[in-house]
């Protein structure tokens, strides 16, 4: 079994334990049934393509593998519900911390360093965008920003500036692009969240883009 096929099925399993996991939250969150499991898969499985295609090192899969299982599981509860829950967002935090460290035993402890300063600089900018504008940013984006700050860190420092503005393109591309209905709903503004997570994983699985 290859690796992209182990992981898509590994990828699976873990989306339906995600599944579960949102609905045992203390607030709870309710997602389609058919989400979870076919999305962390297929990033799963594309993590793992490319790093048997040459195009990833094998010690840096750790990394597009946890980026994924936190955006699948935050984005189907922010797109339904509005909100990212705290249980997910700062679990996310050693979550990184490990998956970046396990990188840098093997590329040098500049990997973790640049996590360290990516989390930290993407956690002020985003801080400073909710205190002056709260309803375009708001406190669980904060509180994400960090973690997804790590990881474009460890790519890079130009990962942080095109992960960012990665984001905000993808914010309004979902702001075009959704119903009115689903506008409707989300009446402080298109979720900032999902886009974040989905820039994260983009660089994390193709670092090449960040140049």
């Amino acid at each position: 079994m290859n690796l992209a096929l182990l992981l898509a099925v590994a990828g699976a399993t873990a989306g339906v334990l995600g599944q579960a996991l949102l609905a045992k939250l203390r607030r709870g969150a309710t997602v389609h049934r058919g989400w979870c499991a076919p999305a962390v898969a297929a990033l799963w499985a594309l993590a793992g393509w490319r790093v048997e295609a040459g195009n990833l090192p094998w010690w840096w899969l750790p990394i597009p593998l946890v980026v994924a299982w936190f955006a699948v599981t935050l984005t189907v509860v922010d797109l339904k519900h509005r909100r990212l829950p705290d249980a997910l967002t700062l679990a996310a935090y050693p979550a990184t911390a490990v998956a970046t460290t396990l990188a840098a035993t093997q590329s040098g402890w500049q990997t973790l360093e640049g996590a360290l300063l990516g989390g930290a600089a993407l956690g002020m900018l985003y801080l400073a965008v909710h205190l002056l504008w709260p309803t375009a940013m708001g406190g669980g984006d904060v509180k994400l920003s960090g973690s997804q700050g790590a990881v474009l860190g460890a790519v890079g420092w130009p990962a942080v500036l095109v992960g960012t503005t990665l984001a905000a393109i993808l914010t309004l591309i979902m702001n075009a692009l959704a119903p009115r209905r689903h506008r409707a709903r989300w009446r402080t503004g298109i979720p900032h969240g999902p886009a974040l997570l989905a820039a994260t994983y983009l660089i994390a699985t193709f670092p090449a883009i960040q140049g």
